[in-house]
């Protein structure tokens, strides 16, 4: 089940679907980036100046990243409820390491 955040000026619709964020359909980001703590926070705040969050390249305030945020709660309520959810995410985080060692 996915959960609307906002609707883009260009019209895309921005939407948690479990752990992932997507922005038309398409993976955006994987989590949320405080302004305060982004590379171009100057940017950021010049062009948006009521963004508190980042989710990729899409700016958020404090209200949408709440949602963001309970999305991603549940998400992991579900998850944690789920035999089959946990295995596969100890396959992904052991996947994710034997890369990181090189082997692939």
């Amino acid at each position: 089940m996915a959960t609307l955040v906002k609707t883009t000026q260009d019209g895309r619709k921005l939407k948690v679907t479990g752990l992932a964020i997507t922005l038309g359909g398409k993976l955006e980001a994987n989590e949320l980036i405080e302004v305060k703590d982004h590379p171009y926070r100057r940017a950021i705040r010049n062009a948006v100046p009521e963004a508190t969050h980042m989710a990729g390249r899409v700016p958020l305030t404090r209200e949408e990243a709440e949602i963001v945020l309970a999305a991603f709660k549940r998400a992991e309520a579900d998850m944690l409820a789920n035999p089959i959810a946990i295995h596969e995410r100890f396959r992904i985080a052991a996947m994710m390491k034997a890369r990181e060692q090189g082997i692939e």
